[in-house]
């Protein structure tokens, strides 16, 4: 299993576009269904609308892994014997090396209890079956700053940028000019010395 804690400075991996997964067995149907995600909001709409669309189902068991580091989790079972439904998803997520993933296993129960062995076995299959057919993608931990400055310091700001290699955004330019950009986390440090004597920088998010 790939530890999160091992990965890259400010580099993970995740999956670009929602997938679909099935499996079977002894008549139940598991439909696994995993989505690329970063909050947890995000994710609680996400399960709810899942719950009205397959509302005749027996299960709707869950796992998520969120942020570059990978450090928020949760797995559900919903009804299932514990950890025998969301341990299992959530094992997929790590064996891949994945985060910013949710991963939703729908279950119809065929009539026959599979036991916990089965249970484990069926959940695991289908969230694999999920990943097997998504785009792994890599992603960069950034911050997002707001920077605000002179007209006069205009030109120093925008070389700087430049020489960091960052893109500005939602520029708005006056006799006090501000503007936006993403810095990866390994640049941030350069990105401040480089602009502390030039423009008010104030951080408008930090990745977890």
């Amino acid at each position: 299993m790939n530890d999160p804690e091992t990965r890259a400075e400010d580099t993970y991996r995740s999956i670009s576009s929602p997938s679909e997964g099935l499996y079977k067995d002894n008549g139940s149907r598991f439909i696994a269904l995993a989505y690329p995600v970063e909050t947890e909001d995000e994710i609680k709409k996400i399960v709810s609308g899942l719950k009205k669309e397959y509302h005749d189902a027996r299960h709707h068991c869950y796992a998520y892994r969120l942020g570059y580091k990978g450090n928020i989790f949760r797995a559900n079972d919903d009804g299932e014997p514990s950890s025998s439904a969301g341990r299992p998803i959530l094992g997929q997520i790590d064996s891949a090396g994945l985060s910013d993933v949710l991963i939703v296993v729908v279950r119809y129960f065929g009539g026959i209890k599979l036991g916990i062995p089965g249970l484990i076995r069926a959940y695991r299959k289908a969230a694999a079956d999920a990943l097997a057919h998504a785009e792994i993608i890599g992603k960069t931990a950034s911050v997002r700053y707001r920077l605000s400055f002179g007209y006069m310091a205009m030109n120093d700001v925008m070389k700087t940028l430049k020489d960091i290699g960052l893109t500005p955004v939602n520029q708005d330019f006056g006799m006090s000019c501000t503007l936006e950009t993403s810095v990866r986390l390994t640049l941030e440090e350069t990105f401040i010395e480089r602009m502390k004597n030039i423009a008010v920088l104030q951080a408008l998010d930090r990745p977890e």
